[in-house]
């Protein structure tokens, strides 16, 4: 068993140790995805959450094939009649900036992780299900520490996270938790047992889809019972780049990683100076937040996933007695690329992508990130500089990261200050960071160089003994 072989790279220690502990009795990469995933929809609310979205690549270590799976949200209306849908504005900030924001029940898409979850089970599941909620459901009875980055992110996200019963998870007591303080969600313990009892289609069918058909009518949200009856994960062939002599399997959505890839030249021998520059030339997009976490497995048979889920910034509508959140993707600009057809999916920026030797068909990383506009930055970044550069996994994600907004650079404290200057010669405006920050996204990946998870987001890598 190589060195990269069961182990796990994910946004939270706790989502980490749930994965590890499926692959110690001899999960498959799914398997221990799953369990990771459904742990983050306890320890990461603030991040993700079971009626978010998400994509997913894996790896058949047994057949070579590779296949993208979505399980993004999907827009709502089907057997409805148009309506004017009312959304909250909220103007949220976001380091220095006002971000302005929708929300409310009908920023609510329908929910796709349930059936992304089921779906990759039913497909390279070797665990029973109910094992795999498990550890989630654990962490839902005992309460899970709040790391640092998540405390941060709360405090930018409290206006819509405090709206409604969030104030009760969020702020108890009356005041925001803090770093180390614990966050108690005692009614997902009650939701995390009807998954396990009913099954991923609890949420289309079951007791968990009735519960949100019940607040959507009640406060004024889209979503039908058809539209919840009638979603599928969708299995489609990932996008293929090569790049650094690998095979770069990924999916081009929103973030259009190939092509940066494509763009990207060869850094091994370059400067610190030329590296910025190439990366930001290489590299576009905006600045809005993304609230966004990612989980890559490889287990001991060498077989891999990468799920990369969202809940938007989240509608600020909890289930009661559940304490699950709706997602808040209609209310989310980036995403509306062209009109919005009931049935169809919402554009995503996620692109969880494994790396292949072309020849041996080994995995030679998994990775995937979190950071909704910047997470194209932060991913290519880091697989430029293990893939190219050969840096160790952790070193790599710890490197200062630069992203390009229109004319504005934004740079991490520790990029090579001779390259900023520069970049200010020619016209471009530098916004310096005056530190690490979870702006620039949170990369998990477990690779031939080690396993990191992003510290950026507080996160974690575990690996088998």
């Amino acid at each position: 068993m190589s060195a990269m072989q069961g182990t796990i790279a994910a946004g939270h220690p706790a989502t980490a140790e749930a994965g590890i502990e499926i692959l110690e009795e001899g999960g498959s990469a799914a398997d221990a995805a799953i369990a990771a995933c459904l742990a983050s929809c306890v320890a990461e609310t603030v991040m993700t959450g079971l009626l978010g979205g998400g994509h997913a690549i894996y790896l058949d270590a047994t057949t070579g094939r590779v296949r993208n799976l979505d399980c993004f949200v999907a827009v709502p209306g089907l057997g409805a009649a148009p309506s004017d849908p009312k959304l909250i504005e909220l103007a949220v900030p976001f380091g220095a900036e006002l971000v302005h924001y929708a929300v409310g029940p009908a920023s609510c898409g329908v929910p796709g992780l349930p059936a992304g979850l089921g779906e990759l089970w039913r497909a390279y599941g070797s665990t029973p299900w109910a094992r795999l909620v498990e550890p989630a459901l654990r962490l839902a009875g005992d309460g899970v520490e709040l790391p640092p980055a998540h405390a941060a992110c709360l405090e930018m996200l409290a206006p819509v996270l405090t709206l409604d019963a969030g104030s009760r998870i969020y702020a108890p007591r009356g005041r925001l938790l803090r770093a180390g303080d614990r966050l108690d969600q005692p009614g997902l313990v009650s939701a995390l047992e009807l998954l396990a009892a009913e099954g991923p289609r609890s949420a289309q069918t079951g007791t968990l889809a009735e519960a949100l058909l019940s607040l959507v009518e009640e406060r004024g949200g889209l979503v039908t019972r058809n539209d919840l009856e009638a979603y599928e994960a969708c299995w489609s062939d990932p996008v293929e780049v090569s790049y650094c002599e690998t095979r770069f399997l990924t999916r081009c959505g929103l973030t259009s990683v190939p092509e940066a890839l494509r763009r990207l030249p060869a850094l091994a021998a370059a400067s610190e100076a030329t590296r910025v520059h190439a990366l930001v030339a290489a590299l576009a997009g905006g600045e809005e937040p993304g609230h966004t976490t990612n989980i890559s497995v490889v287990d001991r048979g060498g077989s891999a996933c990468v799920l990369t889920t969202s809940l938007g910034l989240g509608s600020g509508d909890y289930l009661p007695g559940l304490d699950l959140h709706l997602n808040s993707m209609l209310g989310e600009a980036d995403l509306h690329r062209g009109p919005l057809a009931p049935g169809t999916r919402m554009g995503s920026m996620m692109a969880p992508s494994i790396a292949i030797h072309p020849a041996e068909g080994r995995v030679e990383v998994a990775i995937g990130a979190a950071g909704g506009t910047r997470l194209r930055s932060a991913l290519v970044s880091v697989a430029s500089a293990v893939l190219d550069q050969g840096l160790d996994a952790q070193e790599a994600v710890d490197r200062p990261r630069v992203h390009p907004a229109g004319e504005t650079v934004h740079a991490e404290a520790g990029v090579d200050e001779g390259a900023l200057a520069e970049l200010e010669r020619h016209g471009r405006t530098v916004r310096r960071w005056p530190g690490r920050h979870h702006f620039f996204g949170g990369v998990s990946l477990v690779g031939r160089t080690g396993a990191a998870g992003d510290p950026r987001r507080s996160g974690a890598a575990r690996a088998l003994p």
